[in-house]
């Protein structure tokens, strides 16, 4: 018997030059990819090895595994199809397993046997049963308890008749985190063996943009690793990546042999799809649809705020190994990449509590850091796990350290904690810990949880992080331990952003999902959703205001609110469900909503409260069809003659996209909806330099102003305001050409591309503003468009945008410009988008300013009128009008005599005119020295190498 069964397999295993797997392969490929048609299975003729294999078989074959997804705007929507075959001759226990991501909701669940349908109604949990009651019901398909990294295994088992298949579909929607810069989309391909048909695809709709696709290597790591493979970052065998801006298709549709070449057993692992968007710092990316509002705020180009950080590291006995190993590798990783303006210390905890630097946090420093390393690598396991009085140690480290120092009013303070185990040692009671750490932290700074391996208590360190406006992270002991806590401080070690709050008119939104956010990390997000209750407005008013470094920053906007045809996808094939259409926008809002009320619920000690927070989230479970902590889904027979379970799946179609869904992002609004303009008429002085450019200077106490031209070259700067000595201001204008319109006297036109401030006192701001964007490097830089209404405030200095209009710069609140923004629809060949200059406050200048503006600002001119002779007439006139005696107006500047004539200007885009005396020339004689002189070298020179002008 032995013997024959090696032969039967030495019929597999011996080829002429081909390996035994693929011969296998091979085999089953054409076996499994036959039609499973009940009817055609019986008939058909099996190879006698086949009838064999058949024979040893003890479980149904899986003939076709199919995962479809859609993904719009962030919010997934996730169809899996299974089926199954028995071709035994007796019945089978047919089970299927999926591993689904742990935030996920499943929304529906429907199985086919033979000609029975069942389908899933989610429905509340009911209280305890007795043993007896117990004994009695079948328990339904679920998600397993057991959580593995993020993930939850959803099994449900059935005996399918000989002769017979089965097929499962299951739905699951989840809204994707960003996290480092990326979203991850994870579909789990472990089906247990290999499948003829296998097929993943996923299609991405990103009104925004889509940027940075990726598809890695598939990730099989039986704890999930981090993805990464040494060598090999090409996505897995037979993958097809397809995206226009908008739009991705992916799909991943192995053959058996390549699936034998991945993995035997069928587990082939993770299918992963990493992707961002389009974004910009402003008010983020508003999209409603249909009475509903979700709101995505992720800035980018933002300085990080300095870290006030205490490490607090298990060092009991349990963390012996690879536990503290990993640990001290991820701590030196993350020791060196602190910045220079951080304070960190390190506390390691077991019995004892053992503090590095005691009662301080220290500067990063070369050696500071060396001295650290050293600590964490003479760290020994040893002891029990004193939990509570590592974190009150913490605690009261970090609380006397804000107390007792002068640090940032916005610096980020936080601790990160990490054990592998439960209290043992002191207090040991969870509620205890929970309150004591609380009590300790007095919503202060954030804590943040990691446990590692399957000793931790993983409700104390997700409750301690969502008391304390933290995150937790739970990881595997194995191989990529150190490069999840690395990437886990990487997620929280850059923030931007503090005491981030994001507001909407009261009586236009309700039911508003977190508004306030007490940090923003680099590379995340923040989400919030919401209803609509006034269906009147066209517009919804959005404004955030945040924090960053030493600046305050005031972004706000007015959102269109389109019809609802615009912005409607129900049109999209695939889109219903058959109960009603999906508000891809109301289910995240759902979603969100239903997140925040179980963190909500797990936080509170109030049993009165748990009770409606639990209510209140399986209402709304029930509403939208989603599995929860507190609804179950229970399987009802459809019928002996219903129709077997169709695949639904949401696909977009690529036609009329645009139309179908519009991602409205800050102020655009669509054609035919009226938009608030922030445009407004400013009153401030006359005293300006716009156009080609035309400079206007007023003299109120004289009751007139003068006007002049200049008639540069383009590339030249030209130094408006300079007063560098004194108050520390200068401002430089730099100029762009344009072709002269027809007929024209002029060679060219030339216009200010970039207006560029540099405040010296008290500390040196630079401000560079064109007519796209605004930078603000104060030591940190700072990019904003001009495209959003956004207000930077800092101790000394205030930018202000209306978008598409103007930015008002005020210093020190006594000196403050305006700088308009011109742009074109629709640009004649000689037009060029540009700026205009205005002077609203000069109290802070001091008498010695200078520039081609600021000259003039602290002294007074007197007109004057006398009959010229001829020659007198030739200074500032053509020959013909030295022809003509005549009165001329005359200036008196600075002992100078200027000839004047009569003009008007328009300024403020032409909303004001302005009657001024005109003096021609390159406003020879009224200027001190000529247009040369006020060259500047670069855009931020200060002129003070040059003392000419002062001298004249």
């Amino acid at each position: 018997m032995i013997l024959w069964l090696w032969l039967c397999w030495g019929f597999f295993s011996t080829s002429a030059g081909q390996p035994d797997s693929e011969l296998m392969a091979r085999y089953l490929e054409e076996k499994l990819m036959a039609d499973y048609s009940i009817m055609e299975q019986v008939a058909r003729r099996v190879p006698r090895q086949a009838k064999f294999l058949q024979r040893l078989e003890t479980r149904p074959r899986m003939s076709e595994f199919t995962v479809r997804s859609t993904i719009i705007s962030r919010y997934a929507f996730t169809t899996v199809s299974c089926t199954m075959v028995n071709s035994g001759s007796e019945a089978r226990e047919g089970v299927f397993e999926m591993q689904i991501p742990a935030a996920a909701f499943i929304s529906n669940f429907t199985m086919s046997i033979g000609n029975k349908t069942y389908y899933g109604e989610v429905t509340g949990k009911e209280k305890k049963h007795s043993s007896d009651d117990k004994a009695r019901h079948k328990k339904p398909p679920s998600p397993t308890d057991g959580r593995e990294n993020g993930y939850e295994t959803f099994k449900a088992s059935v005996f399918i008749p000989r002769k017979m298949q089965a097929k499962f579909l299951l739905h699951y929607e989840e809204l994707l985190q960003r996290r480092l810069g990326k979203y991850e989309y994870t579909v789990s391909i472990r089906p247990q063996q290999l499948v003829g048909r296998l097929r993943v695809e996923v299609n991405i709709l990103e009104n925004s943009g889509i940027v940075s696709l990726e598809v890695p290597p598939l990730r099989n790591s039986k704890h999930k690793g981090n993805g990464k493979v040494e060598g090999d970052v090409s996505p897995p065998p037979s993958t097809v990546v397809g995206h226009t801006k908008t739009l991705a298709k992916v799909t991943f549709n192995p053959s058996v042999v390549e699936q034998t070449r991945i993995a035997r057993n069928g587990i082939l692992g993770d299918f992963i799809i990493r992707y961002d968007v389009n974004r910009e710092l402003s008010v983020g990316d508003v999209q409603i649809l249909n009475g509903y509002f979700v709101h995505y705020f992720a800035p980018t180009d933002l300085p990080p705020l300095p870290k006030n950080v205490v490490f607090v590291l298990d060092s009991s006995a349990s963390m012996v190994g690879t536990k503290l190993k990993q640990t001290k590798e991820a701590l030196f990783t993350i020791l060196q990449d602190l910045r220079p303006e951080d304070h960190f210390n390190i506390i390691g905890f077991s019995n004892r509590i053992k503090v590095w630097q005691q009662d301080r946090l220290v500067p990063v420093t070369p050696n500071n850091i060396r001295d650290a390393k050293k600590y964490i690598h003479n760290m020994s396991p040893t002891g029990g796990t004193n939990i509570n009085g590592a974190l009150q140690t913490g605690a009261k480290l970090l609380n006397d350290y804000i107390a007792q120092n002068d640090i940032d009013a916005r610096s980020v303070s936080l601790i990160i904690f990490l054990t592998d185990g439960r209290p043992t040692v002191g207090e040991t009671q969870s509620s205890k810990i929970l309150s004591n750490t609380k009590d300790a932290i007095r919503d202060k700074f954030c804590l943040f949880t990691i446990g590692i391996g399957n000793d931790v208590d993983h409700k104390l360190l997700e409750r301690m992080a969502l008391e304390n406006c933290g995150m937790t992270r739970h990881f595997q002991e194995d191989d990529d331990a150190a490069s999840h806590l690395k990437g886990f401080y990487d997620e929280i070690g850059t923030p931007l952003l503090s005491d981030i709050r994001v507001d909407y008119p009261e009586d236009n939104v309700e039911e508003v999902t977190q508004n306030f956010f007490p940090n923003y990390f680099n590379g995340s997000e923040i989400i919030i959703a919401g209803k609509l209750i006034n269906h009147t407005s066209d517009s919804l008013h959005v404004e955030v205001t945040a924090s960053n470094s030493k600046k305050y920053i005031l972004l706000k906007t007015d959102v269109a609110i389109d019809l609802p045809s615009r912005n409607d996808i129900r049109g999209v094939p695939g889109l219903e469900d058959g109960k009603g259409d999906k508000n891809y926008i109301e289910r995240a809002w759902s979603y969100l909503t239903i997140k925040e009320l179980l963190n909500s619920r797990l936080k509170t000690d109030d049993n009165q409260e748990k009770d409606y927070l639990m209510e209140k989230a399986k209402s709304m479970a029930l509403t939208y069809n989603f599995v929860t902590p507190f609804t179950v889904l229970k399987m009802r027979e459809a019928g002996l003659h219903s129709e077997p379970p169709q695949e639904e799946f949401i696909s977009p179609s690529t036609d009329g996209i645009g139309e179908k869904l519009q991602s409205l992002q800050g102020h655009k609004a669509p054609p035919g909806i009226r938009r608030q303009q922030d445009k407004q008429r400013i009153k401030i002085s006359k005293t300006s330099a716009d156009g080609d450019p035309h400079f206007v200077i007023d003299f109120p106490s004289s009751k007139f102003s003068v006007c002049f031209n200049i008639d540069g070259e383009p590339g030249d700067i030209l130094r408006l305001v300079s007063d560098h000595k004194e108050s520390g201001v200068t401002v430089n204008g730099q100029l762009i050409g344009a072709p002269a319109p027809p007929n024209g006297h002029k060679k060219h036109r030339t216009y200010f591309s970039t207006i560029t401030i540099l405040s010296n006192k008290p500390e040196r701001s630079y401000l560079e503003i064109t007519p796209r964007r605004v930078i603000l490097d104060d030591g940190e830089r700072l990019l904003l468009s001009c495209d959003r209404s956004a207000v930077v405030r800092s101790s000394s200095l205030e930018v202000s945008i209306s978008a598409n209009s103007n930015v008002t710069v005020t210093i020190r609140d006594t000196i403050s410009f305006v700088i308009l923004i011109h742009h074109y629809k629709k640009p004649a060949p000689y037009q060029r988008n540009h700026l205009g200059f205005y002077i609203s406050n000069s109290k802070g200048l001091s008498s010695d300013s200078h520039g081609l503006l600021g000259q003039f600002l602290n002294h007074e001119v007197k007109l004057l009128q006398e009959s010229l002779n001829t020659s007198h007439q030739q200074v500032g006139q053509n020959q013909t009008e030295a022809l003509k005696p005549s009165p001329t107006t005359t200036l008196k500047v600075k002992g100078r005599l200027v000839p004047v004539v009569w003009k008007q200007r328009r300024i403020y885009n032409g909303q004001q005119e302005v009657d001024c005396w005109f003096a021609k020339n390159n406003a020879d004689k009224l200027i001190d020295g000529s247009y040369k002189d006020y060259l500047a070298s670069h855009p931020f020179d200060t002129g003070t190498s040059f003392g000419t002008i002062n001298n004249l």
